[in-house]
């Protein structure tokens, strides 16, 4: 079982002064809550590593009446930067600040992020009524009739995000669609 420090140099609950001048460039936060902070998730996260199954269970706490499962796979899997199945601290503390402080474009760019499930660069129909049957579970929408269920939901979206007709949305017309469209914006970024 050999100890992991060749995997990596420095100890994973250890916070070096480039994680800290990475997350003061890159977070809405001073270098003291950034300690604050990191006191925090040290305590949920003693190894300083955030598995899906941990971060599934600190989400489910903000939702409690929903499914949060298939909802946080997708939250986790943007979260998680590098792919490696965990989030550290910098990538959890840069999704705070980015869900939290950041401005709408940035939110929009995160939101779009997650729906982009096969990671292409472009959100197609399927990927998006995935990500509306999860935000349905995890609210606990129960009416998915008619005009409510998750699949007119996605054809009315793409008809008036989907600019040029490819069935598909670009970033670019994910972000701006949503910036003229309060409605649509509410939905599929509520905290943007």
């Amino acid at each position: 079982m050999g100890s992991e420090t060749s995997k990596s140099k420095k100890r994973a609950t250890h916070l070096a002064e480039e994680e800290v001048q990475l997350l003061l460039k890159n977070t809405h936060f001073n270098r003291q809550q950034i300690m604050e902070w990191h006191q925090g998730f040290l305590k949920d996260c003693p190894k300083g590593k955030l598995d899906k199954k941990k971060f599934i269970e600190v989400y489910k706490q903000f939702y409690p009446s929903g499914k949060a499962d298939k909802f946080c796979s997708h939250v986790f899997k943007t979260f998680d930067t590098d792919n490696s199945g965990e989030i550290d601290f910098v990538e959890f503390l840069i999704a705070i600040s980015v869900t939290s402080h950041g401005d709408i474009r940035e939110k929009l760019n995160m939101a779009f992020n997650m729906y982009d499930i096969d990671k292409n660069g472009r959100v197609d129909s399927k990927e998006m009524e995935q990500i509306v049957t999860a935000i349905y579970d995890l609210l606990g929408e129960e009416n998915r009739k008619g005009e409510n269920s998750p699949s007119k939901r996605v054809e009315k979206i793409m008809n008036k995000l989907d600019v040029n007709g490819d069935r598909s949305l670009t970033k670019d017309e994910f972000i701006n669609g949503c910036l003229q469209d309060d409605f649509l914006k509410n939905l599929l970024a509520p905290n943007a």
